[in-house]
């Protein structure tokens, strides 16, 4: 089923049982925790989901999601485009007693009421798929290299370090 925009929720158990697609568009400016993260992002996630069932009977959901998001720089904290992309997949669950049966290589969802958040499972995966640190290259950075050494630490080179054991070696030779 493609939709331009996909629905907010769903019921996972009946997508699952009729095996369907879910394709479509998330709002990046609708994910709250991920501006929290990153600072406000326009534009939109692309979102592939598809819903089965493996064969041990476990209702699962396979995904992917591509979005293209404004980072700040660690250096700089101006924003830098960097594309976001992941493939997940998750297993449906009811209660967290069961999410430690799923495979080691399923994430759990949470179901309650036999519906699904959508907006909050792609917001999920988005966040987790961020990458670590987020660098203009240096000739694109508003910080130069200059300004990235920290003056304290050229001058503590300099000087010689004091013996932190000193006092004592003092102490000993008054004896």
């Amino acid at each position: 089923m493609l939709t331009s925009h996909l629905p907010s929720r769903v019921e996972p158990y009946k997508l699952a049982a009729r095996r369907e697609r879910l394709e479509g568009l998330v709002a990046l400016d609708k994910l709250p925790r991920l501006a929290e993260e990153v600072g406000t992002q326009t534009g939109d996630c692309h979102v592939e989901l598809e819903f089965g069932v493996d064969a041990q009977g476990r209702r699962e959901i396979r995904g992917h999601l591509k979005a293209m998001l404004a980072l700040p720089c660690r250096r700089c904290l101006a924003p830098l485009a960097q594309e976001v992309e992941s493939d997940f997949l998750l297993g449906m669950v009811t209660s967290d007693s069961l999410a430690a049966e799923l495979p080691a290589g399923h994430e759990p969802v949470l179901v309650e009421n036999e519906q699904l958040d959508l907006l909050t499972v792609i917001e999920d995966e988005l966040i987790l798929s961020l990458p670590q640190v987020v660098y203009h290259d240096e000739a694109d950075c508003q910080v130069s290299a200059e300004q990235l050494v920290s003056k304290a630490e050229g001058e503590a080179s300099e000087a010689p370090a004091e013996n932190p054991f000193a006092i004592l070696n003092a102490l000993k030779g008054k004896k």
